[in-house]
């Protein structure tokens, strides 16, 4: 069997599996509560492994990969960077905003920072808190879809066009039947799978490049001193913003809708214990092992072009085709986990959130259903008209996202309310802030467009901030 008969059984195989849990989430799947949040009946297993692979993904796979190889050690940064967001969310975030949305009966993010009904300025909040889902969402959904074309038209020869629309099309399917269950259950599987291949291709790896005394060695053999130290190119005051922007990559998980989604989901403490302590293992092993992925290749393959290519080199250098073909259609299917997640609350902003009128939820199903179906079409279009860097794009609507609805999370978890005014001007300063720094040049680290935004919101809701409790 040839390496691309192993990637084409192993694929249908995988997206059968994914339509039969779309048909088997769709049983459940009785009104909005079942379609945004599973009825708040999540497992901790379920919630940790989805909330993980949703928030990483092709991101984690191929761009940290990626950085690793193109920066070398400087890279490093990254993994505090991760974890330390992944600890933010579940030891801080999690517990409160359960308890929060719970309290408040809110079904979305947006609906719990919009406040009770009544209050001034909720629906100019929940507008604005939609918009700038679905505007950044376009982005980061388009990233997933042109990482797993690329990955499908390097493998097969396919065109772009027809990998991507595959990629998009099985991605629809599931989401379009089963909702909030369909989603976290594929993504458990793909990010079980992320984590499986998050150990075994960076030892293979090492054990290519001799062990860590061989790794040292051979990143000292490139030449290229930059590789070799912890701030990268960048010196004195320059290096310490890039330190400061690498670490504050992590500043953005506490807001993102379509992670902490599955903490306003998690049925009882028990599972939010139980999910915490595995969430924190797999962000080790994951982004440890991506890292390690990455300055093993930059050894093995000195040679290669595109820096986020490097999983897919190292695994058909180091393996045989078929044992490569089948790791490489399994990181197919599961790059594109994070796509699922974003469609579900893009799909809530706009057929749910637009209108926080409960009068209009018990026929937003359908609605729902077809925001996923024109939001699919547009980040498609997005993917093919206009490629950009995973890593590039994915950061940009993270810390869009993060820096608009980030502070008030946090705000919220620490037990203050922060007044309607205050809340929209967070959400405004935030988002407009990094679309604005996005658009200048680069500083080290990005700190400017990592940081400021976010510092800036922050300072916002701190001084419209009351105590609630």
């Amino acid at each position: 069997m040839t390496k691309s008969q192993a990637i084409l059984l192993t694929l249908v195989a995988y997206k059968v599996c994914l339509v039969v849990i779309g048909l088997w989430a769709a049983k459940r799947t009785r009104d909005t509560t079942d379609f945004f949040l599973g009825g708040r009946r999540l497992g901790g297993l379920v919630a940790a492994v989805s909330a993980s692979a949703s928030s990483s993904s092709a991101w984690t796979l191929l761009g940290v990969s990626g950085a690793a190889y193109a920066w070398g050690l400087s890279a490093l940064w990254l993994f505090p960077a991760t974890v330390g967001g992944f600890l933010l969310n579940w030891l801080w975030v999690a517990p409160r905003l359960r308890r929060l949305s719970t309290e408040a009966g809110a079904l979305t993010l947006t609906e719990l920072i919009a406040g009770q009904r009544g209050e001034p300025l909720r629906l100019a909040i929940s507008r604005s808190a939609s918009f700038i889902i679905l505007f950044s969402f376009l982005f980061y959904i388009a990233a997933q879809f042109e990482a797993a074309g690329n990955a499908f038209a390097g493998t097969f020869g396919l065109s772009m066009t027809t990998s991507v629309l595959i990629g998009a099309g099985v991605i629809l399917v599931y989401t379009l039947l089963g909702g909030f269950w369909a989603v976290s259950v594929t993504d458990t599987l793909q990010g079980l799978l992320m984590a499986s291949t998050a150990v075994v291709l960076p030892i293979g790896a090492l054990a290519a490049v001799g062990g860590f005394e061989g790794l040292r060695a051979g990143l000292a053999a490139t030449g290229s001193a930059e590789a070799l130290r912890l701030t990268g190119a960048h010196t004195g005051l320059l290096g310490v913003g890039f330190v400061l922007g690498t670490l504050g990559i992590g500043l953005g998980y506490p807001g993102q809708p379509h992670v902490v989604n599955r903490f306003m989901a998690l049925r009882d403490e028990a599972a939010l214990r139980q999910g915490r302590a595995i969430a924190v293992v797999w962000a080790v092993i994951v982004y440890a092992g991506m890292l390690l992925l990455g300055l093993c290749g930059r050894v093995l393959l000195a040679d290669l072009a595109a820096n986020e290519q490097v999983f897919f080199a190292v695994t058909n250098e180091l393996f045989p085709p078929i044992v490569a073909g089948v790791m490489i259609a399994a990181v197919l299917s599961a790059i594109m986990s994070t796509a699922d997640s974003q469609l579900l609350v893009a799909a809530s902003s706009a057929a749910y959130d637009w209108n926080l009128d409960r009068e209009h939820r018990e026929g937003g199903l359908a609605l729902s259903r077809l925001v996923v179906l024109i939001l699919t079409a547009l980040a498609t279009l997005l993917a093919l008209l206009a490629p950009e860097a995973i890593f590039t794009r994915v950061l940009f609507a993270w810390h869009a996202v993060g820096s608009a609805f980030g502070p008030l999370v946090l705000m919220w978890a620490a037990g203050y309310r922060v007044v309607p005014k205050a809340r929209l001007a967070t959400i405004a300063v935030g988002f407009l802030f990094t679309v604005l720094f996005h658009l200048r040049a680069d500083a080290p680290g990005d700190w400017i467009e990592r940081l400021l935004p976010f510092v800036v919101a922050l300072a916002i809701a701190i001084a419209g901030a009351k105590r609630d409790r």
